[in-house]
């Protein structure tokens, strides 16, 4: 498991910057009130997040990009300074919450990148694939979306689960797979998970 320092399998074109980099998002994230506890150590959730995504990256798609990297890495930061409690608690409210969220990742992932001296074009890139630009379309953005539905089914789905009844659980690994390319969903059915989650995930493959 990767709780440390980044480890790449594919070098970036400026090792300085992408390190830099990587160092002020784990920076940021760990700023994350919530914490979650790892073999006796608390780690701030959304760092915990952002590691996860890298070796879910690397382990999925071992040559990824550089600026593919650093999006999988920015995935979610800053993502607890907009609260879902802060919308309407329907779907359309979810589906606003969910929008802002990614333009805020991009706006803060961007301005990062720009300190830490990437060009224009890499934080253009970076900012495409974290708004999810040209989903279905364009590989590097349907590598990321699966990773994303790779680390939730994987590390959060078993709690989500606990949480909701069946029917709705089922609709929501449709909607997850439905993202998911088939080499997305392929990985997905070699995840080291509970019966019950295998089982629910047969249903909404139906």
């Amino acid at each position: 498991m990767l709780y440390g320092v980044v480890t790449k399998k594919s070098i970036p074109m400026d090792i300085t910057a992408f390190n830099q980099a990587i160092q002020l998002f784990d920076e940021y994230n760990n700023r994350d009130p919530k914490k979650t506890d790892i073999d006796g150590s608390e780690i701030a959730d959304n760092l915990l997040y952002a590691q996860r995504m890298t070796e879910k990256l690397l382990e999925f798609e071992p040559d990824a990009s550089e600026h593919l990297q650093l999006a999988a890495r920015s995935q979610h930061i800053g993502r607890w300074e907009i609260p879902r409690k802060n919308y309407p608690m329907d779907r359309k409210g979810y589906l606003k919450w969910r929008s802002q969220l990614k333009v805020y990742h991009a706006k803060l992932a961007a301005s990062i990148l720009e300190k830490t001296g990437y060009d224009e074009l890499t934080v253009c890139k970076v900012k495409d694939l974290l708004v999810k630009k040209q989903l279905k379309q364009n590989p590097e953005t349907q590598t990321l979306e699966d990773v994303i539905c790779l680390v939730f089914l994987e590390h959060y789905f078993e709690d989500f689960s606990e949480e909701h009844k069946e029917e709705k659980l089922v609709n929501i690994l449709k909607k997850t797979i439905t993202k998911m390319s088939s080499k997305g969903v392929e990985a997905a059915l070699q995840l080291p998970l509970s019966d019950k989650a295998k089982e629910l995930i047969a249903k909404a493959s139906v």
